[in-house]
């Protein structure tokens, strides 16, 4: 694969100050051994996961505490010094990596758990916390965390807020907009504001955590969640089925939700061509085969033998009525995991198989596979493959196209005419990725002229200098 600078997209750096001897000296004495300018260190940091976007960062931050990201960015601020904010650097649409040579502030030593009270579940803990040691930390005390995603190993949770991650477990506990209870948040100024409420039920006045969740590190830099989580399940229970067409797979969502109901915790989908590149590249054996599709559903609940028999109970009636054709289930956590792997490591198969072009969409249900069959018709053979998988649930397609190699020609083919199909179904065109880099300039196919402008103005007042994440998620208004 190929990154992607800059160039390719035609953007001019923006006239902010550069890096001299005595910035770097006044990082030095303030986090002495926590400052790196190594570039073959920095190598790692300034490309994306994807590996389809590079910046030229010459330094990199790691502060440890709020008061030390406060300092940092009073600093810059003062000297006109762009910064761009950073967790594990997970994300999927460039907006975690710096364009040109902003300093990367790094979120990786505040990983401090802070405080979790047993009798409400509320979690309080710095921004650089790994999604999934959080979750075993909580797991211990018989709770987890409302969120799950494929890349849990590695990304933090202040960059899950910061981009209001969905993932694997929206359909069940809703997306962190609900579950975030407070943040602490630096703004570009360098001043700090606590809004890290432990409380449930809080109406006094503009709830401005909302504005900082989901902004991609433009507003301010998050640099401790409060976030509310739930109790672990005492059973969990997986079934894995074939089903023939869309049509079934829709149906069986709906036969799922009624006859499951308070105990579905997921429904993913995923086509054949999936399957192929997840056996293909990854050698995991698929217990299902022989369908066009393929559908992973979870139930999450406190009594076993209710559970069990409500999921035989839906079985029984899906096979019978023709919905499934074939399937299994798993009950041990061994199965579970080995069944899950093959739906989360879609994407590391799909990186294997080529270059990778990725949307998230959010469409109506009835449309979702509609966008995936008229892209293989559009683009016949100058695309390897192209997949359809997602969390059907949400309603959120995962629609990826890969190549041998990076084509201008195929992304003209591509952009925007994904956008413009979702548009035209009254879709989103980023369900949980965010805006990021390569978005920024169609956020239009999803929002009027007038909310682009308002969060222009929201922009403007709290980060008047831009210094902040620059080039990302809004359009360029100067």
């Amino acid at each position: 694969q190929v990154a992607l600078t800059s160039e390719r997209y035609g953007l001019r750096r923006l006239p902010f100050s550069q890096l001299t001897h005595s910035d770097l000296a006044f990082f030095e004495r303030l986090m002495p051994g926590r400052v790196v300018t190594d570039p073959e260190e920095l190598k790692l940091f300034n490309v994306d996961w994807l590996k389809s976007v590079r910046g030229c960062s010459k330094l990199m931050l790691k502060p440890q505490t709020t008061a030390e990201v406060s300092q940092v960015l009073r600093y810059c601020y003062e000297r006109n010094l762009a910064v761009n904010p950073q967790g594990g650097n997970t994300g999927l649409v460039g907006g975690s990596v710096p364009v040109f040579d902003e300093i990367i502030l790094s979120t990786a030593l505040m990983n401090r758990i802070i405080s979790f009270d047993k009798v409400s579940g509320i979690l309080v803990c710095q921004a650089g916390c790994i999604l999934e040691k959080l979750n075993g930390y909580l797991e211990q005390q018989g709770f987890i965390v409302p969120l799950d995603l494929g890349a849990k190993g590695s990304c933090h949770i202040g960059g899950n807020v910061a981009t209001n991650a969905g993932g694997l477990r929206l359909l069940r506990y809703g997306s962190l907009r609900g579950t975030v209870l407070g943040l602490e948040v630096v703004l570009a100024d360098g001043s700090a504001l606590d809004c890290l409420a432990s409380l449930r039920k809080d109406n006094t006045g503009y709830d401005l955590k909302q504005l900082f969740i989901g902004s991609e590190g433009t507003l301010g830099v998050i640099t401790a969640v409060s976030i509310l989580c739930p109790q672990k399940p005492k059973a969990v229970n997986l079934a894995f089925l074939g089903c023939q067409s869309f049509a079934k797979v829709l149906e069986t969502f709906t036969t799922c939700r009624a006859m499951l109901g308070e105990i579905l915790s997921a429904y993913e989908f995923m086509d054949e061509k999936c399957m192929e590149l997840v056996e293909r590249h990854l050698n995991l054996s698929n217990p299902v085969t022989g369908s066009p599709f393929y559908v992973l559903i979870e139930t999450s609940g406190s009594n076993s033998t209710h559970d069990e028999e409500k999921l035989n109970n839906f079985l029984e009636k899906s096979m019978t009525s023709g919905l499934v054709t074939d399937g299994t289930v798993a009950t041990d956590d061994k199965k579970i995991k080995m069944l899950w792997s093959l739906r989360e490591r879609i994407t590391e198969a799909l990186t294997r198989d080529g270059y990778v072009y990725k949307y998230d969409l959010s469409l109506p249900v009835a449309k979702l596979y509609e966008l995936v069959t008229d892209m293989r018709a559009r683009l016949g053979q100058s695309a390897k493959n192209v997949v359809g998988y997602g969390h059907l649930g949400d309603g959120n397609l995962h629609l990826n196209i890969t190549a041998e190699s990076y084509s201008h020609s195929l992304l003209d083919a591509i952009e925007p005419f994904v956008y413009e199909w979702t548009a035209r179904h009254s879709g989103s065109i980023s369900a949980e990725h965010g805006l990021g880099f390569k978005k920024k300039q169609f956020i239009q196919y999803s929002k009027p002229n007038e909310a682009i402008l308002l969060m222009q103005r929201f922009k403007a007042m709290l980060d008047p200098k831009g210094i902040l994440n620059p080039y990302k998620m809004l359009p360029c208004s100067r």
